[in-house]
């Protein structure tokens, strides 16, 4: 069959060399083989992100209650001269008008203080429905993933907008 040591592994580290043969008493010295492995990380760019912001505009119409006050002024004659020590009447309010007396002096032989008219100051409140247009303005962001040869792979979806009263 040929030689026997043709057919037979090598013992590691022996390729194509002959195996050695010791005597009984002899020494041989081997040298012994391990092997190692090391791992190195590195960043490796696989494609990237673009965010961008869109800006909508939405025309609306507002509606409101607007709330006016109108103030109506009448005059009142009253021409009452008043009495000696008489406490000259002050600003007052009687049922919801406010009453602001005008004096006035004259001179007469004596001098008299004449009350010569009131004030009256009535307000009133009217509410008015207004409607306005207006534009507002909305913004979302569109999301893109970029593949390292700069092709757009893939695209987030806006999300749908959400319309507040």
């Amino acid at each position: 069959m040929g030689d026997p040591a043709a057919t037979e592994p090598l013992p590691f580290g022996t390729r194509d060399k002959q195996a050695a043969e010791v005597a009984v008493g002899e020494e041989a010295v081997l040298p012994l083989i391990a092997e190692t492995v090391r791992i190195d990380k590195r960043a490796v760019e696989t494609g990237r992100v673009r965010v961008s912001t869109r800006t909508e505009t939405v025309d609306e119409v507002l509606r409101e209650n607007l709330r006016s006050d109108m103030v109506g002024v009448t005059r009142v004659a009253i021409n009452r001269t008043l009495a000696e020590g008489e406490v000259p009447p002050v600003v007052r309010e009687e049922d919801g008008v406010t009453i602001i007396p005008v004096l006035e002096e004259i001179l007469v032989v004596e001098k008299r203080l004449i009350l010569r008219e009131e004030v009256h100051v009535r307000q009133t409140t009217a509410g008015e429905d207004v409607e306005m247009p207006v534009t507002l303005r909305r913004q979302h962001a569109v999301i893109e993933r970029v593949s390292p040869e700069g092709h757009v792979t893939a695209v987030s979806p806006a999300p749908p907008p959400e319309i507040e009263p």
